[in-house]
């Protein structure tokens, strides 16, 4: 059979086999219309059974599957796809089926074992879960993983697979509009009134698919991309010097959540993270002493002060006895003390050389708050696996202008913001 279509040259590595294809890139990219198309034309070549997948699909109007009948019509497939509500079906056996990963498990998956091709679309919201399902699943002999997405943060689990490691034998490339030769006049017009008008971290993920910050409505979403752009997620070395004092958000089943940090005149450095839990106090502590460090003082919430009814003491009262300095951090209003946070963020910096801060990191990227269903209004902050580090650096905040020192400040020379860049801390 002969078909006739054309592709931005970027996309000709569809044809190309590999095991995995990641696709990223912005608006009018034309990335998604070429895979279908390229599907389509392989699977009238030979039969291909294709699973079109996403992370949550709850009909069939939220896959490709209007996508895919629109190039069936365009490729004058018509005679040869038979398109069903929930399937599409060619002459020669080819199958397309539709379905979200969010709903399968280990032996619901089983029924896609002999597919071929799988495309993913919306690739940055698959999570590890689902990549543990789907791709150890699809095993078929020359079988191809598709994804199709624009990334949101540089840790998303995709963006991990397709760019920073990706597995073998793989294709990754990213594509924008730039890249498309038939990128319409009226996206063009679109697009430099965006140019003009968007903030440009919004502007460069929406167009230039580029990571965003952090994810869309984060709380310290204007802080994370301000210190981004400063250099502030750089390498902070320990400085013996300096104190080091540890700030707690306490927690059993939840998150315990201890940022370790040291200051130096207004300049707030975090140099490690720890975030565990089901373990006791006093492993902690074995594990903080585990690295000699010029300590100062450990910043418990309210609820560290009361008596455990479990053990008859405080935790203000284990970490005592296990030889450290305990304070109490202020109470202070979750509201008011995000907007401390707002205004400390300029005085931080992360230590990313360290995993914990990473984490750190991560939970401040991903902090959002309540949105209601039905009015669409946001409310007060989500708790969820990421509100631990954000609720230990609101309390970082709190306590900010209380950290001290047993140093002579002139003898530490005040960090030169000039020479911090991407290649990490150069104090």
């Amino acid at each position: 059979m002969q078909i006739e279509a054309r592709f931005p040259p970027k996309l000709e590595c569809l044809f190309k086999p590999s095991r995995y294809k990641f696709l990223r890139g912005g608006r009018g990219s034309g990335k998604s219309w070429s895979v279908a198309r390229a599907l389509l034309i392989q699977a009238a070549g030979a039969p291909h059974r294709v699973l079109c997948t996403r992370e949550i699909q709850k009909s069939i109007k939220q896959s490709v599957h209007q996508l895919l009948r629109d190039q069936v019509e365009a490729l004058g497939l018509s005679e040869f796809f038979q398109i069903l509500e929930h399937e599409i079906r060619g002459l020669n056996g080819s199958r397309f089926y539709f379905s979200g990963l969010s709903d399968m498990t280990a032996d619901t998956i089983k029924s896609f074992e002999g597919c071929t091709r799988v495309w993913v679309e919306e690739g940055q919201t698959i999570t590890r879960r689902s990549w543990r399902i789907l791709a150890p699943t699809i095993r078929a002999p020359g079988s191809e993983i598709w994804v199709t997405y624009n990334p949101e943060l540089d840790t998303d689990e995709t963006h991990q697979m397709a760019v920073v490691n990706p597995p073998p034998d793989t294709i990754s490339v990213l594509v924008n509009h730039s890249d498309n030769p038939w990128f319409p006049a009226v996206l063009e017009a679109e697009r430099r009134h965006a140019e003009a008008t968007m903030k440009p971290e919004d502007y460069g993920h929406v167009w230039e698919g580029r990571c965003k910050p952090a994810v869309e409505g984060a709380i310290y979403f204007d802080e994370v991309a301000k210190a981004e752009a400063e250099g502030r997620f750089c390498r902070v070395p320990y400085d013996p010097l300096l104190k080091v004092h540890t700030i707690w958000d306490l927690g059993w089943n939840d998150a315990m959540s201890i940022i370790l940090a040291q200051r130096l005149a207004s300049e707030i450095r975090i140099i490690d993270y720890i975030e565990d839990s089901h373990r006791t106090l006093p492993s902690y502590i074995e594990e903080l002493n585990g690295t000699p460090r010029n300590w100062g003082d450990d910043w418990l919430p309210h609820d560290g002060f009361a008596t455990r009814h479990q053990t008859g003491k405080s935790d203000e009262q284990v970490l005592k006895a296990l030889g450290r300095s305990v304070v109490q951090t202020p109470n202070m209003e979750v509201e008011q003390g995000i907007r401390q946070a707002r205004l400390v963020f300029p005085r931080i910096y992360f230590n990313t050389d360290s995993p914990g801060v990473k984490r750190l990191v991560e939970c401040l990227k991903r902090y959002r708050r309540n949105v209601s269903r039905t009015t669409g209004e946001a409310g007060a902050p989500l708790h969820d696996e990421f509100s631990h580090g954000a609720d230990a650096f609101r309390y970082l905040a709190i306590n900010a202008d209380k950290l001290t020192n047993n140093v002579v400040r002139a003898q530490r020379p005040k960090i030169n913001r000039a020479n911090i860049g991407a290649a990490g801390w150069m104090a």
